[in-house]
């Protein structure tokens, strides 16, 4: 009997380093100068996206009306994950017009937006968009007249519809009448000519309606980090433990590895929204895990040395609190990364009550229920 408890107890070790090495993506006796290398190549994707690998990129399109289309260029242009932009005509009554007809084909003046959709959320780029246009004026955007200058988000799938409609009620609660923002699939485009392409990198001084530097502007408020003494109070000693001292949980002990809720992911030390259910999957590694982050700026990567191992650590940008980290072994089709966090690190907000825990603004991250 002793005998078979102890095979008992010595399997079930084995088999949770395996899980752990599985996790940590290293063999526990160390790395060698190659290992190092990848982890360091892999950091420099995530923090600079246009040296991703080419089979990870998903590029998608978006066509975006806000007025006089160079400004809306030279902003956007200016995001790492934009792969490729272009200005044209958009959602008229004829597949052909230019500069000086449209005013009476019914286009929009547009941008052309590509975009690496592993690796920034549509929601977020909307965002941005929102930002730079006055969504209750018809017609008109800065001092340009015309229903060429019209607002407007042209769309090329469902989800993209799902997510514009998401945001245009999100943003239609911050005023108190109504918006003139179109939401239509892309019933045709007509580039425009050469001469509109990149107009501003040509004429640094021509007219723009936009305030290009707002781009890096933060796009929500920040959350505020408690203090150690509150951190001990409110924090059970596995979750101090894991965001304090870089801790990890076991593995599969966290009831969200295996959670499949629609909602958000946020630090449980700040509140600051981290991960989105549309970007989780079964890693089968025992902890959460995801394709992505929610937005691009809410966490940090350093590397990290413990353990005889090199890997990429993530921690959140708010309130530094350590989450885990990030490994290249992801769904290629879905951008290759895998953020591998500790559930202790984490609380999770049921879509359902977003608005009413104050997290309305990130509802369009969330829109695969």
């Amino acid at each position: 009997m002793l005998r078979k408890r102890l095979s008992t107890i010595v399997l079930t070790l084995t088999i949770m380093v395996l899980t752990l090495s599985a996790c940590l993506n290293k063999a526990p006796q160390g790395y060698t100068q190659t290992e190092n290398k990848q982890e360091t190549e892999l950091m420099k994707t995530i923090q600079n996206p246009e040296l991703a690998k080419p089979q990870s990129i998903k590029s998608k399109d978006i066509y975006l009306a806000g007025g006089c289309f160079w400004g809306v260029e030279a902003y956007f242009k200016q995001i790492p994950q934009v792969i490729a932009t272009e200005v044209g005509y958009a959602n008229g009554e004829s597949d052909d017009t230019n500069y000086e007809t449209v005013a009476g084909t019914g286009h929009a003046e547009v941008l052309k937006l590509s975009y690496d959709a592993n690796r920034i959320h549509l929601a977020e780029l909307l965002a941005h968009y929102f930002r730079i246009i006055d969504p209750t004026l018809l017609n008109q955007q800065g001092n340009d007249r015309g229903t060429q200058y019209r607002t407007g988000i042209y769309t090329t799938d469902v989800y993209q519809t799902r997510v514009a409609q998401a945001a245009l009620e999100v943003e239609a609660k911050k005023y108190d009448k109504a918006l003139v923002v179109e939401v239509e699939t892309l019933k045709n485009y007509i580039p425009a000519e050469d001469y509109h392409q990149d107009y501003l990198n040509k004429n640094p001084f021509g007219y723009c309606h936009i305030n290009l530097n707002q781009v890096s502007d933060p796009l929500y408020p920040a959350y505020e980090k408690p203090s150690q003494n509150d951190l001990k109070k409110t924090l059970s000693p596995l979750e101090f433990d894991v965001t304090q001292n870089s801790g990890t949980e076991r593995p599969f002990s966290s009831p969200f590895d295996q959670l499949n809720e629609a909602g958000i992911y946020v630090d449980i030390t700040s509140g600051q929204p981290l991960f989105s259910s549309d970007d989780k999957y079964d890693a089968g590694c025992g902890w959460p895990s995801f394709t992505m982050p929610i937005t691009t700026s809410v966490m940090s990567y350093s590397k990290d040395f413990t353990h005889g191992m090199v890997r990429v650590e993530v921690r959140s940008n708010d309130a530094d609190s350590h989450l885990g980290h990030v490994f290249e072994d992801g769904p290629i089709d879905q951008g290759g990364t895998r953020f591998c966090i500790n559930g202790a690190s984490l609380r999770f907000i049921p879509k359902a009550e977003m608005a009413e825990q104050g997290y309305e603004a990130y509802l369009p991250y969330v829109v695969n229920d």
